[in-house]
């Protein structure tokens, strides 16, 4: 019998997919832009060479992942027009996230190569992260867990393009 009190336990169980499907190598980045599906897919935004997505595993409410169309794992193997095309995008969601969400500030980047961190190192992708004042709060340092304060479902409604 585990002997871990229960006020140390905290339930995630919508992180079991993520630890299942960790070992798997379909890329989840070209079966979103292969599909019509977006809502399926959490897609927000397509452009002409790159599209967002919501993160499924968010450090914050509102993380996106923005990468190209083609599948392409080295940042110096983008093209000009891709590279363009996800700073566009990049552009284009900074203000949607400042003006749905409120946001204060953001995080941009890029982690490339497994190394560096990078989850997905087959397919570049840049992280968009949303920030407020105080938020980091005395949870991650404390009780090791970050708290995202707004379902996917309701997050996709509000961000999603819009048809024309």
């Amino acid at each position: 019998m585990d002997s871990t009190p229960d006020f140390e336990r905290l339930w995630a169980p919508w992180r079991h997919r993520y630890l299942v499907q960790r070992g798997r190598r379909r890329c989840f980045f070209c079966a979103a832009t292969r599909s019509a599906a977006d809502r399926r897919h959490r897609v927000i935004a397509r452009s002409h060479k790159a599209f967002a997505l919501l993160n499924l595993y968010p450090y914050n409410n509102g993380h996106l992942l923005i990468a190209p169309s083609r599948h392409v794992g080295r940042f110096e193997g983008l093209t000009v027009q891709e590279w363009t095309d996800i700073l566009r995008l990049s552009q284009r969601l900074v203000g949607r996230l400042r003006s749905a969400l409120g946001a204060q500030g953001f995080n941009l980047g890029a982690n490339l190569g497994r190394t560096a961190g990078a989850g997905v190192p087959g397919h570049f992708h840049l992280h968009l992260v949303p920030r407020w004042r105080g938020d980091t709060n005395f949870m991650p340092v404390v009780a090791k867990t970050k708290i995202v304060s707004q379902s996917l479902d309701e997050l996709y409604r509000l961000l999603a393009d819009r048809p024309a």
